[in-house]
């Protein structure tokens, strides 16, 4: 489905179209996942609620305040770097540059040698589906920094002041149990990396396109989160989401029976001229 009604109706419909037995092609009923699934994508409500109710706070306006100065200075040093280079790849040299300073560099020195997030993360990403040559290859070369990046998620691999951390501390108060931790801590991780390197390198991208709009943001400022949120709304980060149908339904005029898989085109719906 690729219209905004439609997409909007199934995201908001869990008790319909359900999250846990997947938000890829494969249906975790009939399939063994390839990976533990994510207590943030790939679970509905209660347990949904609980996970996203510790990340909010691990999250909260304050701790972003806290991360704020280190996380500008960062972004000022590569824009100095980038402009003297007057050439750069948007994706790789920005993008990539950025995700990958968020939550990595708030862990402790991990054993061994630091491994590149991208291979995990492309086969978070590559793992939704199909079933195709780009799918199996990635899955077949992730185990062993899946293995790492899920060790590094241990709370005595973690800062003690970080995002991380907080996460953990969880686990005192009872909320979740200490792999459901490691787990949230994972899924930070995975959404630091494709999904916000592909926004950056799209706000770029657009602002390089449309010259009267990058005039307008020069003019006033202010507007910056106004034009990365319309940005990921032109660009969508991510492009397509499935969800699985719990009980018979029936959307855009299609009747659906039980266990369906529905995919939804994101990019297609933010673009939906109706909308």
């Amino acid at each position: 489905m690729a219209r905004y009604e439609h997409v909007h109706r199934v995201l908001t419909d869990w008790r319909t179209f359900c999250s846990s037995r997947g938000i890829g092609m494969s249906d975790f009923s009939k399939e063994k996942p390839w990976r533990t699934p994510s207590l943030v994508l790939e679970k509905d409500p209660p347990e949904h609620d609980r996970a996203r109710a510790v990340l909010n706070r691990a999250l909260s306006a304050s701790v972003m305040k806290q991360l704020r100065d280190s996380l500008a200075s960062a972004a000022e040093a590569l824009i100095e770097k980038l402009l003297e280079a007057r050439r750069f790849r948007r994706h790789s040299d920005i993008g990539r540059s950025l995700s990958a300073f968020r939550l990595p560099r708030r862990r402790r020195p991990a054993q061994g040698r630091a491994r590149p997030l991208g291979a995990p993360a492309n086969a978070a990403f590559n793992a939704f589906g199909p079933d195709n040559e780009l799918r199996r290859d990635a899955l077949a070369g992730a185990a062993p920094h899946a293995a790492w990046v899920s060790e590094q998620c241990r709370r005595e691999n973690l800062s003690p002041d970080g995002i991380g951390a907080k996460i953990h501390e969880s686990v005192d108060t009872g909320e979740i149990s200490a792999e459901d931790a490691r787990l949230l801590v994972r899924s930070l991780l995975s959404a630091g990396i494709d999904t916000t390197v592909n926004a950056l390198g799209a706000a770029v991208y657009c602002l390089a396109r449309f010259p009267t709009e990058m005039a307008k943001l020069n003019k006033n400022p202010s507007l910056a989160r106004a034009a990365f949120e319309e940005t990921i709304r032109f660009e969508s980060p991510a492009q397509t989401f499935s969800r699985t149908t719990t009980r018979p339904a029936e959307i855009g005029g299609v009747q659906l029976d039980a266990g369906e898989k529905v995919l939804m085109l994101l990019g297609a719906a933010n673009r939906d001229p109706r909308k």
